[in-house]
């Protein structure tokens, strides 16, 4: 079954708070992937954090943003080192995956939800 999986799916490396925080220090980026309005709730107090959506609202409900991957590189180069984010896990574990599967670069993911305190 593992040989079904697609390689870059599983090349990710999900972080702890403290490991975060590290690699911000050392010029990663922090990519929060919750929709607009919860970013503007609140999100990581980091020097180089930026908001794109994974999924946004449509008339049809919530779907996954289709420029995602055109936006994301429009702000930042291939060789960024980025730290993806979100409330739960579960978005930026998707984003991540579309990351790696498209670039071939490991990007690191991370559910921060309780966490953004250490980020300081």
């Amino acid at each position: 079954m593992d040989s079904e999986k697609s390689p870059a799916a599983t090349e990710f490396i999900s972080v702890v708070a403290h490991e975060a925080k590290d690699l911000m220090a050392s010029g990663y980026r922090y990519l929060d992937v919750r929709m607009v309005e919860d970013f503007n709730k609140g999100h990581v107090d980091a020097e180089d954090v930026f908001n794109i959506p994974y999924f946004i609202m449509t008339p049809e409900g919530r779907v996954k943003n289709p420029q995602f991957l055109e936006q994301v590189l429009s702000v930042c180069s291939k060789e960024d080192g980025l730290l993806v984010g979100c409330g739960t896990g579960s978005r930026s574990r998707l984003a991540t995956v579309d990351l790696l599967n498209a670039h071939n670069k490991a990007y690191l993911y991370g559910m921060l939800r309780n966490c953004k305190q250490y980020l300081k």
